[in-house]
């Protein structure tokens, strides 16, 4: 049997998987067992930030895993010490508290919400339609995707789901039991949708009067994504909260909340934890991401990401009939077609782009932020004439 064979065989089917089975990656570029090579749009789903296989990953991860790979959270370790200060630093907040994924992070906020909430008589959690926080079931109570949702309930209690960037529709909702607002900055599940600045406008002025916590899930949208190093910073606004996951761990798993002063003092030791977060591997990568960022990658995002989302509304301009709009910032982009994306995702797959589709009609663009104008143009000639011939 081949490797897909064997992998049906063995593997619980839970993956829409495209028919690639992998060799091996470098930069921008996926080869398959066959010696085929891919341009890699999708980098992991918005994880492989520094593209696959980057010098400095590999270098860190073998220094670290010959010193230990794994001690627990018993002792104190200067990776995981290292990283939360760029953290704190960069988000301007207090304390960093690690875990393993974007799920968890989330369900670490969302607790840590309550905890801090309850005393107040504050337990309800409002957040917004399109929204996607994880598959756990405190996150799928947080959103509200059918698709994931059919027959795992019943859900947490407490969540309100509201339309996004309908301001007047939030208002309605907040009272004094809300401890807290979640918001992804650009929705990526969700189809690659912005928040209006009218709606941060309006999160700030319900914090001010109704004491809640206003929450950054920056786990697709940070971390350079939209071209700062997070989403949230594009609004000039301080969240309480800040998620982050997916590309922090520059490939591998890892996942934090960075918090206020004020939280940062709400949990004591015992009140929450886990085995294998903030492992030191994990967050050697960590360190390298965030200081590749700050030396050039991020001036990368906002250049390249710039040149295509250009390049895109002239695509757009070529193909008025098939292309709805162009979405997104950086190098977190969206193009709405007027049909399913899923074949057309799999028209670019057989000419050796890897791409994805979300949201029923959106191609989501999220490749590494190393991407090179070059690559970008290559990406851009082949949607053209795929667009021609669809």
């Amino acid at each position: 049997m081949n490797l897909i064979q064997r992998e049906k065989a063995n593997i619980y089917n839970t993956y829409n998987r495209l028919p690639v089975a992998v060799s091996h990656a470098k930069g921008s570029k996926i080869y398959d067992v066959e010696g085929n090579e891919y341009l890699d749009m999708l980098s992991g789903i918005a994880v492989n930030a520094l593209g696959h296989s980057h010098p400095r990953i590999i270098e860190v991860i073998q220094e670290q895993i010959q010193r230990y790979c794994h001690i627990s959270n018993f002792f104190y370790q200067e990776p995981q010490i290292q990283l939360a200060e760029k953290l704190n630093k960069l988000t301007n907040l207090s304390k960093t508290y690690f875990c393993n994924s974007g799920a968890e992070a989330t369900e670490s906020a969302i607790k840590l919400s309550r905890f801090w909430g309850n005393p107040l008589g504050k337990n309800r959690i409002i957040t917004f339609s399109g929204g996607f926080h994880g598959r756990t079931m405190g996150t799928l109570s947080a959103m509200d995707k059918p698709l994931y949702k059919e027959r795992m309930g019943p859900f947490l209690p407490n969540f309100d789901i509201v339309p996004i960037n309908k301001p007047e529709v939030l208002r309605s909702y907040v009272t004094e039991e809300t401890a807290a607002i979640m918001l992804e900055h650009i929705q990526g599940e969700g189809g690659v949708v912005e928040a209006s600045e009218e709606l941060i406008q309006t999160m700030i002025k319900l914090r001010e009067k109704y004491n809640l916590l206003l929450i950054a899930d920056e786990v697709q949208c940070g971390i350079g994504r939209s071209g700062d190093m997070f989403a949230y910073q594009q609004y000039n606004y301080q969240p309480d909260i800040v998620i982050t996951a997916k590309a922090i761990g520059g490939g591998l798993p890892l996942g934090a909340i960075t918090v206020s002063e004020t939280l940062g003092n709400e949990w004591k030791p015992g009140t929450h934890g886990t085995t294998f977060g903030g492992n030191a591997v994990a967050c050697c990568a960590g360190i390298v991401v965030l200081d590749e960022l700050e030396n050039g990658v991020l001036e990368n995002v906002q250049t390249v990401g710039t040149y295509l989302f250009e390049q895109l509304q002239l695509v757009q301009k070529e193909f008025p009939k098939k292309i709805v709009s162009i979405r997104g910032r950086g190098l977190m982009l969206g193009v709405e077609f007027s049909f399913p994306s899923r074949p057309f995702v799999e028209k670019l797959l057989e000419k050796r782009i890897i791409s994805n589709s979300t949201s029923e009609t959106i191609l989501r663009i999220v490749p590494p932020l190393t991407l090179s104008k070059e690559e970008a143009q290559h990406f851009l000639d082949v949607l053209r004439n795929t667009l021609q011939s669809f």
